[in-house]
Order: C-alpha cells, then structure tokens, then sequence
C-alpha cells in the first residue's frame, strides 16, 4: 500500500510540476501588445477638435505599442453611420473601443450590445447606456457654467462693470449629450448668479457653420439690446464669430465659444471672441487609449475621469498651459 501510494504521490508531483512549467511559459509569453487592437471611432474625422482627439489616440498606440485604427463619420450629423462603424469594430473582435458617442439617444442601445462581446470606454459625449467600463469627458455642466461666467466678465467689461442684458445660447445639434449639459450648466448658472442677464433665445442649428452665422444675424438685427452669445461648440463659434464681425460689433456683443482651432484663436486675438472654454480633447484620446488597454487586460480602472476645461481669454492665451491646448501636437 505504502508503495503504491508512494507512486501516487510522485505522479501527483509530476503534474503539478508540468502544470506550474505551462503556467510558467504562458506567464513569460503573452500576446504581443502590438497584435493588441483599440479602435477609436470619434464624431467627425474632418473637424480638427477631432483630429487632436485622434492625435492623442495615435500616440498612445505608439507609446502602447498598440494597434489603435482611427475611425468616424465624416460629420458629426451621420448618426447612422458612426452605428455602423462601432459595429463593424467590434466584429474585428478588438481588445475595446473607445469611442465618442454623436447622440445619446441613438448610440446607447448599439453601446448596449456592443458591450455584450468587448470593452467599451466613452469619452467627451455620453450615450443612454450604463455598459461603458470607463467614460473621460469634460464636466460639461461645469464647462457650461465657466462660460456663463466667462460671458458675464466680458459683458460686464463693455458695459462699464454693469452685467445686464440680454443673452443668447446657439447649440449644434440637439441630442448631443455633451451640448445639453453645457447648456444646462450655462442656463443654471445664469439663473444662479446673473440676475441681470435675461436669456432671450436658446436656439438649435444643424451642425453648420452658415446656419449659425444666420442664426447670429437675426438675432443681432431684432435684438438691439443683445449683449451676448454663447456659441457651445467649435462650429458654431465659428457661425457666430463670423456674425459678430461682419455687423462690426467686436468688444460690443460678448461672445463665449467652446473649444479652438485656428479661426477662433485669430477672432479672440482680434477681440472678436471674448473668450474660450477649451477641453483637453488631446488627452480624451490618449488616456481613452491607455484606459482602454488597461480594461482589456482586466485591471481596474476609473469609472469616471474629468479631462478639465479651461476658460482662454486674450490675456491668458500665452500662459504655458493654455498655448499648449492651443496649440497641440498632431503629428
């Protein structure tokens, strides 16, 4: 009996000697983080907000040694089409997908399933679904009231320290998660802190630059007593800008926009703009990436992560910080 057991015992022992050897070899020899695949599918390809959420993305593949396809609409507006590129991501069987969702409403459902087969990190907009392991955005509501108060200081600089007046708020598009908070947080924050500021239009474009520049333009012709707009995305800034120069009313019409690119950085030196609330999109793609990456292997990562928004005014656009969300790197 001793014998047998004996050899029981030594059978056992080569076992878990070859079982610790296989665990060993699997240990010292993972996939390669370079046949990791992240996609990042993003609102518009073409805006150059995107483009520096794409930067970040890309330069986290290569600091990741991650495989990281840059994927999105070729406008914000396409719907449709950002729900067929997340689909067909997650066919490609990915370790995740980051992904910034174009409408809330839309996308959550698709987020939903989606989620069922890989990992799903949200940054800048959320989506009506609670499946995203991580979501990096901006505290919209608190970037709507920075702008509610960056628009009141202009106001009250043009009118001899008075802040009353009326105010306009132009959004993109409706149903954009993050645009409805940035008017939430602008509408509460006038409401809780700029008695004098009657907000007289809350209007809705198409995601157009044109459709804002005309928005703008009937405002300022019936509104004589308009002392100020706050635009809540690029595109719009853009409309809007072109509306306050063209009637010549730089320094008179207070403008708020959000976020930057070449155009607006020129109209807030030429006093056109007022001011802009700038986000960290940069940021949202390199830490979507890395976040991503993190999830996919199983490690615990954050379920919310505020990416910051900054208010850039033409006295502090060359401080150190602000140039260098200014101007990012898009190589």
């Amino acid at each position: 009996m001793k014998f047998v057991t004996s050899i029981l015992n030594r059978r056992a022992f080569v076992a878990l000697a070859a079982a610790s050897m296989l665990a060993g070899v699997m240990h010292s020899a993972p996939a390669s983080a370079a046949d990791v695949t992240i996609p990042i599918i993003v609102k518009d390809t073409t805006s150059f907000y995107w483009q520096i959420v794409l930067a970040g993305a890309r330069k986290a593949g290569k600091d990741l040694g991650v495989n990281v396809p840059e994927l999105g609409a070729q406008a914000e507006t396409d719907v449709n089409g950002q729900i067929s590129i997340l689909e067909n991501a997650v066919a490609g069987n990915p370790a995740a997908v980051v992904i910034a969702p174009t409408e809330a409403k839309a996308l959550g459902k698709p987020i939903d399933e989606a989620a069922t087969n890989v990992k799903i990190i949200g940054i800048d907009s959320g989506a009506d679904s609670k499946a995203f392991t991580s979501f990096l955005t901006t505290d919209n509501i608190q970037g709507g009231r920075v702008a509610a108060d960056g628009l009141a200081a202009a106001i009250g600089e043009a009118n001899g320290g008075k802040i009353e007046g009326d105010v306009a708020l132009i959004t993109a598009l409706p149903g954009a998660g993050s645009l409805e908070q940035r008017a939430q947080g602008f509408k509460e924050q006038l409401a809780a802190k700029y008695p004098g500021l009657k907000l007289i239009a809350d209007k809705y474009a198409d995601g157009q630059a044109t459709t804002g520049l005309n928005i703008a333009t009937d405002l300022i012709t019936a509104n004589p007593n308009l002392k100020g707009i706050f635009a809540s995305n690029l595109i719009m800034a853009q409309g809007v800008g072109q509306a306050i120069a063209e009637n010549s009313l730089a320094g008179k019409v207070g403008l708020i926009g959000f976020d930057s690119d070449e155009k607006l950085v020129k109209f807030l030196n030429d006093g056109v703009i007022s001011g802009l609330v700038v986000q960290d999109p940069y940021r949202m793609g390199y830490d979507g990436i890395k976040t991503a990456l993190a999830a996919s292997k199983g490690e615990k990562v954050e379920a919310n992560v505020d990416t910051g928004a900054n208010l850039v005014t033409k006295a502090n656009m060359k401080d150190p910080k602000i140039d260098a969300l200014l101007n990012p790197k898009l190589d």
